[in-house]
């Protein structure tokens, strides 16, 4: 890449992943109405399979506060990047306060990231980290129930890809929606937001 076509290229990269970002936060605090969005919009009753093979509801995980991210195995960049800041937030909580939280690792692909598959993925970043999926219908329902975003994007020779959200979800002890979380920062500072929020 030229270093004229660098400095084309890059500042639109910033100003998309800027309306992106923008989108997001107006999907997750704006309904179709305008109106603002109640913490106890966001989330609700699942039912999925842990990568165990185990099904899972969102009661089994009320009592602690939690994180919730969605994306999928094939995911070239965010999901692996946004896994490793999570593990090293999830380790920076635990040295500061002793808490061990967990975080969930939702696919937005169902139809490649079966159990199997997912236990072998979030096994690479933190055991801490549950790989959850589920049938097509009861993924799609928890991304709504989320509000979050997911699309299969075509790619050559009849391979996919996904375009999804790539907020992390704080959840409290009693499934509530609280904040995202800004895993971009240093992990002492993420910890410090996170433990600041449940």
């Amino acid at each position: 890449m030229t270093d004229r076509t660098r400095r084309l290229v890059l500042p639109l990269a910033a100003f998309l992943f800027g309306v992106v970002a923008l989108g997001i936060a107006a999907v997750l605090t704006l309904t179709p109405q305008g109106r603002e969005v109640a913490s106890s919009d966001v989330g609700g009753p699942f039912t999925l399979v842990d990568h165990f093979g185990t099904p899972v509801t969102q009661a089994d995980f009320l009592g602690e506060p939690h994180l919730v991210f969605f994306g999928f195995t094939h995911c070239p960049d965010v999901c692996p990047t946004k896994l490793f800041e999570i593990a090293e937030t999830l380790d920076a909580v635990k040295e500061r306060s002793g808490r061990d939280m967990r975080a969930l690792f939702i696919t937005v692909d169902p139809e490649r990231d079966t159990p199997e598959i997912m236990e072998a993925y979030v096994s690479s970043f933190d055991d801490r980290i549950l790989g959850l999926t589920g049938t097509p219908e009861q993924v799609d329902a928890v991304v709504s129930a989320y509000r979050a975003f997911a699309r299969k994007v075509p790619l050559d020779e009849g391979d996919y890809t996904m375009e999804h959200t790539a907020i992390v979800y704080i959840m409290n002890e009693e499934g509530r929606f609280v904040a995202g979380l800004n895993t971009a920062k240093a992990p002492e500072e993420a910890a410090e937001e996170l433990l600041a929020r449940i």
